[in-house]
């Protein structure tokens, strides 16, 4: 006749195997890898030299008809300034808003935002909080999916100390 495994034995083992497997996974730390930043975003550039690397010599056309770009027109504080941008143009797989970009032209850093996009995604639109250093003209650039490149522009003046700027 078989032993019978008592419920103190089973939960001994189980506890055993749980700090062994535990012990082997700890045992061995692996190598922290951040993600890669993206090439387009994060680089110390004039708005021209971003654009032109990002988008090469294609033309930008005034999107103004389609593109709503949602900005405060005074931001008191310039660490914190909130935009969204929704583009009115259809998303399905034959024509889709494929990204979004934001740009802050007197930014050091001018390629502040971008957003990918598929059809699944329904609408285009995208929010976020980004930082403006000063007065500046902050741009919404949309990428369609045969290439089509759209544009608004809006001037965000900046305030210190909430005074006028």
């Amino acid at each position: 006749m078989a032993e019978s495994i008592t419920r103190r034995a089973a939960l001994g083992t189980l506890g055993a195997v749980g700090v062994s497997v535990a012990a082997g996974a700890l045992g061995r730390p692996a190598r922290a890898a951040a993600q890669e930043a993206s090439p387009a975003l994060g680089r110390q550039e004039s708005v021209q030299d971003g654009l032109k690397r990002v988008f090469g010599d294609r033309p930008i056309k005034d999107g103004a008809a389609v593109i709503k770009l949602d900005i405060p027109p005074i931001a008191e504080n310039g660490a914190v300034v909130p935009v969204s941008v929704e583009v009115t143009a259809s998303m399905t797989p034959a024509s889709y808003v494929k990204s979004i970009w934001i740009v802050a032209d007197k930014n050091r850093i001018p390629m502040v935002a971008r957003a990918t996009l598929t059809p699944d995604a329904g609408q285009a639109f995208v929010g976020a909080n980004i930082r403006l250093g000063e007065t500046t003209d902050v741009r919404a650039v949309v990428e369609q999916s045969d290439g089509t490149l759209l544009m608004a522009k809006r001037e965000v003046k900046v305030t210190v100390g909430g005074c006028g700027g």
